[in-house]
């Protein structure tokens, strides 16, 4: 039965239920913590040993998982549901700090060169801490090219 609508809180409940009955379904140990990280986001988090599995190249896997627990949230709930993050083993934080870096020295090769660099496709996620990283700097803009799965950014000198 679904309910009309379910609060952030309750959106994050049933996501730790749906994440802990398909770590159970694996075999796999963690502890799954629920974060509201602003009016219309939650996050669970996950803790345990060996999960990289879960994780998969370039966090694929997770991006599975978090559309099925996704998936799973909106069918307990007849309204729109807000927007739900799963992290398993601090990878998120991990990535965005590793594209922040990679970023930094991208942009500081476009400020000296003076020309555009185009980067690899990447998914929406890495795009946004691209763009973010690129915004609170200066000399430089971004742009986003191609049509999904192959969307890209382009960094270049700020005109």
């Amino acid at each position: 039965m679904t309910e009309a609508s379910l609060t952030l809180e309750q959106q994050g409940d049933a996501a730790r239920t749906f994440l802990s009955g398909l770590f159970d379904a694996f075999g796999y140990e963690a502890s799954l913590d629920v974060h509201v990280l602003d009016d219309e986001t939650v996050e669970v988090r996950a803790h345990g040993e060996n999960l990289g599995l879960l994780v998969g190249p370039r966090g694929a896997t997770l991006a599975a998982v978090q559309d099925l627990t996704r998936t799973f949230v909106q069918r307990q709930s007849e309204a729109r549901t807000d927007r739900i993050l799963v992290d398993i083993a601090g990878y998120r934080e991990k990535r965005t700090a590793a594209l922040q870096r990679f970023t930094t020295g991208i942009v500081e090769e476009v400020v000296a060169s003076g020309e555009e660099r185009a980067l690899e496709p990447m998914s929406p996620a890495d795009r946004k801490v691209v763009h973010d990283t690129v915004n609170a700097l200066e000399g430089v803009r971004t742009r986003s090219e191609g049509v999904e799965p192959h969307r890209y950014i382009v960094i270049e000198p700020a005109r």
